[in-house]
């Protein structure tokens, strides 16, 4: 499953993404989204973890959870609309 992660701290990066989500189970990847221009966070991420079952714990125990001083949002991902 993807999970799309929002209102991250600007200070929150792929590792300490990684590490907040992997306490419910194996994550195979976690990446902050990054402006092209300026290098700074855009605030989002997104986290994959093979198993639906761990994902869904993920789901349910992250949303609204203090990650570095901010509360976050989580819910699976949607595919991206074609421009």
């Amino acid at each position: 499953m993807n999970i799309f992660v929002g209102n991250l701290a600007w200070g929150v990066d792929d590792m300490a993404l990684r590490e907040a989500f992997e306490a419910f189970g194996a994550v195979d990847s976690a990446r902050v989204i990054h402006d092209r221009e300026t290098g700074r966070s855009r605030g989002f991420g997104f986290v994959e973890m093979p198993n639906q079952e761990e994902a869904q714990a993920a789901l349910d125990g992250m949303e609204g959870k203090d990650l570095q001083g901010r509360p976050i949002r989580c819910n699976e991902s949607q595919p991206r609309e074609r421009r």
